[in-house]
Formats: C-alpha cells, sequence, structure tokens
C-alpha cells in the first residue's frame, strides 16, 4: 500500500459513555463567563508539539483579551447538560485555535455551534514549524513559550484589527 495518497475520511461519529454529575469547578467557571457575556476560546489539546503550540497561544490569547475567557472542549462536547456546554452554544462568537490543518477540535466543535460563530485559526501558517516533528518535549519549554507567544501575537493583531480576518467562509473543509 502507498503512503504517498492522501487518505480522508466520510463524517463518522463516536460512541461516548454517558456520565452522571457535572465538574463543579467547571460549572462555576462557565457560569461566571456566561454572565461576564465572554467569547470561549477553545485549544488544540495533546502531547503533539503543534497542539501545544496551539494550546498556550489560546491561553496567551485568553489572558490578553478581558472579552475572552478558555473553555474546557471536554466538558463543552462530553457533558452536554452542563454550563459549559451552555456557555458555547450560547455565545456570540466562538474562537478555536488549532494546531494543524486535521482541525480535530474544530471538528467537533463546527457540529455544537453555529459555523457563522467560529472564528477558526490553525497555528502552523503562522509559526511555520515542526511540521515534521511530534513529541512536544522534543522543543525545549523556552521555545514552545516563544513560538506560542509569536503566534498569539499575531492572532491577538488580526483579531484587533480585522475582527475576526482568521475567520473563512468555509473553516472546516
Amino acid at each position: 500500500m502507498s503512503t504517498s495518497k492522501v487518505k480522508s475520511t466520510p463524517d463518522f461519529s463516536v460512541e461516548v459513555d454517558g456520565v452522571e454529575g457535572v465538574c463543579p469547578a467547571g460549572e462555576a467557571w462557565a457560569k461566571q463567563q456566561i454572565i461576564e457575556k465572554k467569547i470561549p476560546v477553545f485549544s488544540c489539546e495533546g502531547p503533539c508539539i503543534r497542539g501545544e503550540i496551539a494550546r498556550l497561544a489560546a491561553n496567551m490569547v485568553a489572558e490578553k483579551v478581558p472579552a475572552y475567557a478558555r473553555c474546557c472542549y471536554a466538558e463543552a462536547f462530553l457533558v452536554p447538560y452542563s454550563s459549559m456546554a451552555r456557555w458555547t452554544k450560547e455565545a456570540d462568537k466562538v474562537i478555536m485555535i488549532d494546531g494543524c490543518f486535521l482541525k480535530c477540535i474544530g471538528r467537533i466543535l463546527k457540529n455544537q455551534v453555529d459555523e457563522e460563530k467560529v472564528i477558526h485559526i490553525d497555528t502552523l501558517p503562522l509559526h511555520k514549524k515542526y511540521a515534521n516533528l511530534f513529541l512536544m518535549d522534543d522543543v525545549p519549554e523556552a521555545e514552545r513559550k516563544q513560538v506560542a507567544r509569536q503566534v498569539a501575537d499575531k492572532i491577538l493583531a488580526s483579531l484587533k484589527e480585522e475582527k475576526g480576518a482568521f475567520r473563512t467562509t468555509r473553516p472546516f473543509n
């Protein structure tokens, strides 16, 4: 089998076991963000360096802009009756900072909220590093933070100057 062919998957679903209860800290956090009408900021997660850059940049973006706040994707997507899910669905807009073209978290988000409300950002073109590197620990922490700061600064400038320049008409295709 040739590995040079581009692979594609059709839409699919994943079974998720139900859960009883909610995260008390997440509930309190999300309820406060709803009251303050904050814009949820999601990010890629995981051990991948590209995801780590996106996660760090998302934290920096949310820290810098008082109208933004980080949102827990796991609770928003996997606990549908939670305040985190309600905040995401009721927000005027949502910022999604993904680590690469796979748009893993963004592909889930687009099925949770109206796509028109999503400002979707792929950070890889913003830093153009680590395309062939996986593990975040292969990049020194100081360098990870420096690259994330550069990415966050580009995102903040674009959001400020053009009120969402990263929005595309078809962010998930």
